[in-house]
């Protein structure tokens, strides 16, 4: 797929996937640092040397001497074994490229140091996807916050859940998720801006109505051209 051309205010579904489709994370840590990553490489100064700070997890993200200047808006993610999604607008020019040229690159640095591996740790480029239509906003962050379930529950795909409870629950659970915290909970509120899903969607009642309407009556052929993927 031909990336598009990056344009500011747009926004945009980003996903990669493990080189050969190889599991990305392997521990937790692994998640949280991916992570700390979205919130500390979301700067146009320079990066943080994140992945040789050994005591990152138990401190937490670190104070700031300055602020941020956020070259991108997060306003979704979610993070599987051996891939992840996340919901982007540029805020400046370049400002999508060069985030996720810091963030793969840290994250791979990171693996590769930890793990004892060298070479490429994803698949290529990273994928991006033009949201264009209402629609796209109001359905897209449904479809990533849903994917978890393909760890416990991957008929949701063909509309063959039984037990619908049972699998908000489960994405309730999940911690790699931006879910979490729209569905009033604190999880990594610190990552995301939440503000705009929260205009188009409403509130955390509003998002557990959407993810059982997915979950009931999935329709992939509304956000098909921004959701195609083989992961």
């Amino acid at each position: 797929m031909e990336r598009p051309q990056f344009v500011n205010e747009c926004i945009y579904h980003i996903y990669n996937r493990g080189v050969e489709k190889r599991d990305i994370f392997l521990k937790d840590k692994d998640y949280l640092r991916f992570i700390v990553g979205l919130h500390e490489f979301n700067d146009r100064n320079p990066a943080f040397n994140l992945y040789r700070a050994r005591n990152l997890f138990e401190v937490g993200l670190r104070t700031r001497l300055k602020p941020q200047e956020p070259p991108v808006s997060i306003f979704a993610f979610c993070l599987m074994p051996n891939h992840y999604h996340l919901m982007l607008q540029q805020k400046m020019d370049n400002g999508i490229t060069e985030f996720m040229r810091k963030l793969g690159t840290g994250y791979t640095n990171y693996f590769n140091l930890k793990y004892n591996r060298v070479g490429p740790l994803f698949q290529g480029k990273f994928k991006a996807v033009l949201l264009e239509k209402e629609a796209h906003f109001l359905h897209l962050p449904h479809y990533i916050h849903l994917n978890p379930l393909d760890l416990k529950m991957p008929e949701w795909r063909n509309r063959k859940i039984k037990d619908i409870r049972k699998a908000i629950d489960f994405l309730e659970r999940y911690r790699w998720s931006s879910l979490p915290d729209y569905l009033g909970m604190k999880n990594f509120a610190s990552v995301i801006e939440k503000g705009f899903l929260t205009e188009c969607i409403g509130t955390p009642k509003d998002f557990r109505s959407g993810m059982k309407e997915w979950i009931t009556d999935l329709d992939f052929s509304t956000i098909q051209k921004i959701a195609i993927e083989e992961l």
